[in-house]
């Protein structure tokens, strides 16, 4: 409700602001109520040209014409300092109802205006603030790029796959530190993940403003990691703490920093950014068959670059290169060097590769190749314990999983001990209360609990490599107020394996939630 009213207050303060500037301009105040005729008559009083009327219509370059729009009334007002035009662009909803009430800011036509010449030093810091502020409301709100880091989502999304990131999809979501160094994650650049980019001193409650559309399956989604609320600074988010924690125990992780490094705990917000495929929905049930997932018991179409792993033996007959036949094929230059390296770690006489069944089909009639054999990985109590809940009990693979049952906001579901593993989390660290078990009951915030009914929506997610993706699989559900934005477009795609800037050309400016479909 809180930024609900902000949101009205700044709309508000704008068009109050329009009617009091329009008046002193001698134009009708009453076109500032009407939109669209508000923004031509304000670009004619300021002086502007007809090109400013095509930057307004231009997504994200619509902001940074406001905030110009801004700075150019506050000239028109002969307002020409520096502090003054920073105030006018950070504070807009009350700065322009400031120009049109003051009896002591008087309008001049621009063609009126006495010459103002700004130092080369005044036009840098100009550019600067100007730039940085208006970045920062498109960063947090508008759009984000973000680039592919890791193998996950082959063959669908591709290790050095720039996208852009939509913030106004699901809506974009009021930012828990605002004390934090402008366009910057969650540590300084240059400090070797050891400093972080925010102060926790303020931090505000989770709130989305309203998006064009809802998370629908199979859309590519970046996300908040769950499990980044704790991290380890020696191993960041490549390796959980809640996993480490799990395997040396809490003590000796706290007794080890020259092992661990420190122990930082983030906001939601600053956890580390994640891309997966939406594969579960809030109130469904989902489930892994053979490798097969089933939603409400029913099989969901799956990705058609959708890779698994499995093991190659070449012909020993043969004297084709290995390494191009397997490159001709898709397989990417690290998974080539990550397979060779266990093969001889191994001794193995299999070359271990993710592939998709298609090629894999392909591959197998290779007259080159001996065998080509699927890698499953069947259930057992060390393996469900590694993967959600970490639980005994729970006998789960990665290719037989489940049934888990995805909570939904203000759904109400039956506790027992035999399920509490599989909600703990959410109900604990999500959603902020403390759950304990006392001689077989369930306590929460200290009162005996048989149901809980749940505050958000949560999501399941899963990378199309299947068998190379920390996912749902291994940390469970991840919660709206995690949510990031849409993967919206690939704007660029190196192919580093063929030398940089060599650019998969393909692929620029397609969908990229469509781009495994």
């Amino acid at each position: 409700m809180l930024y609900d009213l902000f949101l009205i207050l700044y709309a508000a303060g704008i068009i109050a602001g329009l009617w009091f500037v329009f008046r002193k301009a001698g134009v009708a105040p009453w076109k500032a109520l009407i939109p669209i005729y508000n923004i031509v008559v304000w670009i004619k009083i300021c002086g502007k040209t007809w090109k400013w009327y095509i930057y307004f219509l231009i997504p994200a370059i619509n902001i940074f014409t406001f905030l110009l729009m801004v700075v150019e009334t506050a000239k028109v007002f002969q307002r020409n300092t520096l502090w003054e035009q920073t105030v006018a662009v950070l504070v807009p909803w009350i700065y322009l109802p400031y120009l049109g009430l003051s009896p002591r800011r008087q309008y001049t036509e621009p063609s009126q205006l006495p010459p103002y010449r700004a130092s080369s030093t005044r036009e840098w810091l100009d550019a600067i603030i100007f730039a940085l502020v208006a970045a920062v409301i498109i960063r947090n709100h508008v759009l984000e790029f973000y680039n592919i880091p890791s193998s996950s989502m082959e063959q669908s999304l591709m290790t050095g796959d720039y996208l852009m990131v939509s913030k106004m999809a699901y809506g974009p979501r009021v930012s828990m530190t605002p004390l934090s160094i402008p366009l910057v994650h969650n540590v300084i650049p240059g400090s070797n993940g050891q400093r972080e980019s925010y102060l926790k001193w303020i931090q505000l409650p989770y709130h989305r403003y309203p998006g064009f559309t809802h998370v629908k399956r199979f859309d590519a989604m970046v996300f908040n990691y769950p499990d980044g609320d704790t991290v380890c600074t020696a191993f960041q988010s490549n390796w959980s703490y809640h996993d480490i924690v799990r395997e040396y125990g809490r003590e000796y992780v706290y007794a080890h920093p020259e092992q661990f490094g420190r122990i930082v705990t983030r906001p939601v917000n600053k956890k580390e950014n994640f891309i997966k495929r939406t594969i579960g929905l809030p109130g469904e049930e989902v489930q892994i068959v053979d490798q097969q997932v089933y939603i409400d018991g029913r099989p969901i179409e799956n990705p058609c670059h959708l890779q698994f792993t499995y093991d190659v033996r070449f012909n020993p007959t043969a004297v084709v290169n290995h390494h191009k036949l397997m490159t001709s094929y898709g397989l990417s230059e690290d998974d080539w060097k990550i397979a060779v390296d266990e093969q001889i770690y191994n001794g193995s006489p299999y070359l271990r590769v993710p592939l998709s069944r298609d090629v894999a089909q392909q591959l197998s009639e290779c007259p080159d190749v001996a065998e080509v054999r699927p890698v499953c990985h069947p259930a057992d109590s060390i393996t469900g314990v590694r993967l959600f809940p970490h639980a005994e009990g729970y006998n789960w693979s990665v290719d037989n999983f489940g049934p888990v049952h995805i909570p939904a906001k203000g759904e109400t579901i039956a506790l027992t001990t035999d399920n509490l593993p599989l909600y703990r989390r959410a109900i604990e660290n999500f959603e902020h209360n403390s759950v304990e078990v006392q001689d077989g009951n369930i306590l929460i915030n200290g009162q005996p609990a048989t149901s809980y009914t749940f505050k958000m929506n949560y999501y399941w997610l899963m990378g199309d490599n299947r068998h190379n993706s920390a996912d749902s699989r291994y940390w469970g559900f991840v919660p709206e107020d995690h949510i990031v934005g849409k993967a919206a477009m690939v704007v660029w795609s190196k192919d580093k394996d063929h030398g940089w800037p060599r650019c998969r050309w393909n692929r620029l400016f397609r969908n990229a939630s469509k781009l495994g479909k």
